[in-house]
């Protein structure tokens, strides 16, 4: 891909308004899309996160009320809503440490010293602070997925507008030590998608960048 590919990508997404119901990610792309979002990037790689794909229709009716009335949650062709975990205390990062051992091919003593590290940065945070920074680094997964899906160009919208507690109630969330954070509605744009064809409005790069 080269340097005006990227940025034509990027040129073409959109936050989509209207979705064609009968346009459906393959099963393909659907799953590069899934591995986009498991590669992304997290502080200290601890992946506080969890990702529900939501296409039964009955369960995107449900949610439907509890998102401003968004079309997109019913007629995407995937809805995903990114969760953050709950429950990220010592004992998560043990399991955190174990997994890494045993995927770089070393033992959990020789991560010990990185293990400490990890445990008393979140041990130095409230319980709702530190629920606080996993949310911000979901966000990081919402943009890999953004930038994954335009590179291969689906379409996707990105909603916050939605009842957080409503969201975790139908899913049943908080049993699984989750809580809804923002969603994700993917698929294709429909035709007759006015916001489609205009041009974004963004500030000049001299308004955005210092350079020192």
């Amino acid at each position: 891909m080269t340097d005006e590919q990227l940025i034509e990508s990027f040129n073409w997404r959109y936050a989509t308004k209207i979705f064609d119901p009968g346009a459906k990610i393959a099963e393909k792309t659907w799953h590069t899309l899934q591995e986009s979002m498991r590669l992304s990037p997290s502080s200290f790689g601890l992946q506080p996160w969890h990702f529900v794909s939501i296409t039964s229709s009955d369960l995107r009716q449900q949610l439907l009320p509890h998102s401003w009335g968004q079309k997109q949650v019913v007629d995407s062709s995937h809805m995903v809503v990114l969760c953050t975990r709950t429950d990220i205390d010592a004992a998560f990062v043990e399991e955190f440490i174990a997994s890494t051992a045993e995927q770089r091919n070393v033992t959990v003593e020789s991560l010990k010293g990185y293990r400490d590290v990890v445990v008393d940065f979140i041990s130095a945070m409230t319980p709702e602070v530190r629920v606080q920074w996993c949310k911000r680094q979901t966000y990081l997964a919402l943009q890999r997925l953004m930038d994954a899906a335009a590179l291969l160009q689906v379409d996707a919208c990105p909603i916050e507008g939605f009842l957080a507690a409503e969201y975790d109630k139908i899913l049943d969330l908080p049993a699984k030590n989750l809580t809804a954070t923002v969603c994700c509605a993917l698929g294709y744009r429909s035709s007759e998608d006015k916001y489609a064809e205009l041009a974004k409005s963004r500030f000049p790069k001299e308004k955005l960048f210092t350079e020192l």
